[in-house]
């Protein structure tokens, strides 16, 4: 007996969701976990603004291996107990790559989710050596230089033109904060320099007059800060409300926006380290209408270098295709011309390679370039 098949619109809906499926299929998922609530959701607007220009750029090209490109936001709060949760969602999405995270704190913990997981993450803005050095990653990879280079970094710059008799070193006692103050406290020792107190804060205080008093009484020529902006904000402002005078300069967390709102003019002369601005850097031209194009800032620590993480991944996946475990070896082999000049990676997912400099801020929280 034959049988005639009859269209139906409830055939026909079927039919439309097989597409719909089949064409979803065709996208690659991108993970995109940062801080979008909290007081560091500037750095997770900052990778935004890096990670989905160039997502938008390559899905007008025509995405990757002819797969449109669908990013995934994804709030971690910049908090360590959010860690995991934030990583597990990338799991649950589908998605095999991501552009992982910005403060060291989440991402140490994050790290081994992904890793168990295979899947190929890259963090734009963790610098803490533990993100890499606990379990020696295989998946896990970077676009932004450690706290051992940045650290050393900011001790020749201090040791070599600020010149100090005596240094006070503070610190937050997380692990991004102590982690950053360590490595400056290590290079400034071998470099000859005293340092006459190193002490942690406890993030959340809103009075810090006994440490200030310390200070006072000790009388450094330079007091370095490790850890984020809003403990920096309030020593800075009541420093200066208290007579101290005295140089502060910080790591690339506390270049937050949000630092002028609350040290006011005292955020004066700040020295911080930072990636250098790669807005600045030749052959960025195109990459700089990008920005314009798509009307978001290419300003930010982690703007670029957010970016260029996407850069890598789209290079790996077009030259071996969508296979983590292949992107990674690919990844391990071979540089890639990026945002941020050439990235070359070490066993562990380390860059070989990245150019840390110092900025001043001015009163109205505007930041300069002054070194190199």
């Amino acid at each position: 007996m034959k049988f005639k098949l009859r269209i139906t619109p409830c055939i026909l809906a079927f039919g439309a969701l097989a597409l719909a499926a089949g064409a979803h299929a065709e996208t690659l998922k991108i993970g995109i976990p940062q801080p979008m609530t909290g007081p560091n959701t500037q750095y997770g607007d900052q990778i935004q603004a890096g990670a989905l220009t160039a997502i938008d750029a390559m899905n007008e090209a025509g995405g990757i291996k002819g797969m449109k490109i669908e990013p995934l936001l994804i709030d971690d709060g910049c908090e360590p107990k959010q860690a995991v949760p934030a990583a597990n969602r990338v799991i649950n999405s589908g998605a095999k790559f991501a552009v992982a995270h910005a403060c060291s704190g989440t991402t140490v913990p994050a790290v081994n989710v992904y890793e168990q997981e295979g899947i190929v993450a890259i963090t734009p803005g963790a610098t803490s050596p533990l993100v890499t050095d606990t379990i020696k990653p295989h998946f896990f990879f970077r676009t932004i230089g450690r706290d051992d280079q940045q650290g050393p970094f900011a001790a020749d710059y201090i040791a070599k033109q600020l010149k100090p008799q005596k240094v006070a070193i503070l610190h937050d006692k997380q692990t991004y904060g102590s982690g950053v103050a360590t490595q400056v406290q290590k290079a400034l020792e071998t470099a000859g320099v005293n340092i006459a107190m190193f002490e942690g804060i406890n993030v959340g205080d809103s009075d810090y007059s006994a440490v200030i008093s310390k200070l006072k009484a000790l009388g450094p020529d330079l007091i370095y800060f490790g850890g984020y902006h809003p403990e920096l904000g309030l020593l800075l402002r009541q420093a200066r409300e208290q007579g101290l005078e005295t140089q502060f300069m910080g790591p690339e967390g506390v270049a937050n926006k949000d630092l002028a709102a609350i040290a006011g003019p005292a955020v004066d002369k700040l020295l911080v380290t930072l990636p250098a601005d790669f807005t600045k850097r030749k052959g960025n031209e195109q990459i700089l209408e990008q920005f314009k194009k798509y009307q978001r800032s290419p300003d930010g620590a982690f703007t670029m270098t957010a970016y260029a993480a996407m850069q890598v991944l789209a290079s790996s996946i077009n030259a071996v295709g969508t296979d983590p475990a292949k992107v990674a070896d690919y990844m391990h082999a071979n540089s890639f011309d990026t945002a941020i000049g050439k990235v070359d990676y070490d066993a562990k997912g380390d860059l070989k390679h990245f150019e840390f400099a110092v900025f001043r801020w001015d009163a109205n929280g505007n930041m300069t370039q002054i070194q190199p």
